[in-house]
């Protein structure tokens, strides 16, 4: 999908505020205006792919009505269920786990299975022919089909009312703000909002700040750092420095970060505006002392939503040791498959699974009794190589990446290590001030000195707004400068 995030910020974004804003306050209106313009912003890049989007909301939305229909016949409301569900995992799995169960298969059997063998229904619903090889993955779709499949769940568990209009049922799929990236709504979070929801100067003040900060961290954190991570990953693994190769990976852990979080701040943002009260889906995750307490922190949508429809359905820790160890592997391997159709992807899902089981076990109990300084090394650590394992090609490419931060590269340091460390060196400070509480602590100490001096307003509200178009402006003369501008979570 061919995505300009120019085009978004400039031309679309202010188009669809606009138009929500003129309508008038009948949320019928509103809600078909926010169906229309999530779906064409969806359309931009790939506009055949649109088709999947609404199929999603057509499955979910009648799926809704008969499951309410039957809620007094258990095993015909869970027969829609199952069938909502087999429908939603399998449009994912045609498009996202295609060729990865042909690689296993193959390589199980020694066969030479054409991987398109499962793509015929895609082929009928897009009404093109293409071998696997041209398929691109549609943009955000594990976003958006985790997203319609907790509303036909949460139906089904009697947690929410049905939504019987399907304008606003698809407006809550399609609300473009997060419809690629996240954070992972849940209906119940904006059910009311789709129907009765407020824009007060106060909230869209909020919302412009929040997004204007968002857009920082991505386009002049993320891509800034991320620009020496791709050089790095780049480069020859058997002859990289060691001091190079730990630079690179701890490059793509601060890129990471301030593209996913400052995404998930320009949907928070956007939602504002539009009324919408979206969750948060980062805490400092840098700032962790355990794994565990990491995936509190980090993607925290994705984690609830793990935890509510898969762990907690699995027995959760209530069924003894065995079954709390068996259901954490299943929501690790399953993250990890979320991620991506690799092997990568499942080895760092279980990677994950395994630190945290062993924290779960005994490794916690240790990690409470360390000095806070090495347990977070520890943490740092395992997120690190957790990375390598995410963003390398393949499983060869992540060992030979291993084997360079370990010393395989024949040297420690080169020209190129003290180049990188020059020219990045104000951006990688930048980085490590910004992952940390230091913003938070010095705006609350700052707001604490002025209350004991009698002051009853925050200064920062008189500088939020200068610093929100300080922020605007430095992130539209990068964006519009620089050809680097990937947003990582969009794959997903």
């Amino acid at each position: 999908m061919v995505f300009s995030s120019v085009e978004f910020i400039y031309f679309f974004l202010p188009l669809a505020l606009l138009g929500h804003f003129l309508l008038p306050k009948r949320y019928k209106l509103k809600n078909l205006w926010l169906f229309v313009t999530g779906t064409v912003f969806y359309a931009f890049g790939e506009p055949k792919y649109a088709v999947l989007l609404l199929l999603c909301c057509i499955i979910n939305y009648l799926a809704g009505l008969m499951i309410e229909k039957r809620r007094n016949d258990p095993k015909a409301k869970k027969a829609v269920l199952a069938v909502s569900l087999i429908l939603d995992i399998g449009i994912l799995c045609v498009f996202k786990y295609t060729a990865f169960i042909a690689e296993i298969i193959n390589g199980i059997f020694g066969t030479s299975l054409p991987a398109n063998i499962w793509a015929g229904a895609s082929n009928a619903l897009i009404g093109t022919h293409f071998s696997l090889d041209k398929i691109v993955l549609p943009i955000g779709i594990s976003f958006f089909t985790f997203q319609s499949m907790s509303y036909t769940v949460d139906l089904y568990l009697g947690n929410i009312s049905v939504q019987r209009s399907f304008i606003d049922f698809a407006a809550y799929v399609t609300c473009f703000p997060q419809i690629v990236a996240g954070p992972i709504v849940r209906y119940s979070e904006i059910e009311k909002s789709l129907s009765d929801r407020r824009v007060t100067a106060k909230s869209l003040s909020s919302g412009v700040s929040r997004f204007c900060r968002g857009l920082a961290k991505k386009a002049l954190l993320a891509n800034g750092i991320g620009r020496l991570w791709e050089e790095v990953r780049a480069s020859d693994y058997s002859t990289l420095p060691a001091l190079t190769a730990w630079i690179g990976i701890i490059a793509f852990t601060f890129q990471i970060y301030f593209d996913f979080s400052g995404y998930s701040d320009m949907a928070i943002g956007m939602g504002r505006m539009l009324g919408f009260e979206f969750p948060e889906n980062f805490d400092l995750p840098y700032l962790s002392k355990s794994v565990r307490e990491f995936w509190r922190r980090w993607h925290m949508t994705l984690g609830e939503w793990f935890k509510r429809y898969v762990y907690i359905p699995l027995g959760g820790s209530r069924e003894g040791k065995l079954k709390t160890v068996r259901n954490l592997a299943a929501v690790w391997i399953l993250t990890g498959l979320w991620h991506g159709a690799s092997f990568n992807f499942l080895l760092w899902g279980i990677w994950f699974g395994l630190l945290i089981i062993a924290e779960r076990l005994f490794l916690g109990r240790i990690l409470e009794k360390l000095p806070g300084t090495v347990s977070w090394i520890y943490t740092m650590l395992a997120v690190i190589f957790g990375w390598v394992l995410f963003d390398t090609e393949n499983l060869s490419a992540a060992m030979g990446y291993f084997g360079a931060m370990f010393g395989a590269g024949g040297s420690f340091f080169d020209r190129n290590t003290l180049w990188l460390v020059c020219e990045f060196s104000v951006t990688a400070a930048l980085c490590v001030f910004f992952a940390s509480d230091a913003p938070r602590n010095f705006r609350r100490k700052i707001d604490e000195r002025l209350e004991k001096a009698g002051l009853k307003f925050s200064v920062f509200d008189f500088i939020e707004p200068i610093v929100s178009l300080t922020l605007l402006i430095a992130s539209t003369a990068y964006i519009v400068n620089e050809s680097y501008n990937p947003f990582l979570y969009f794959n997903f």
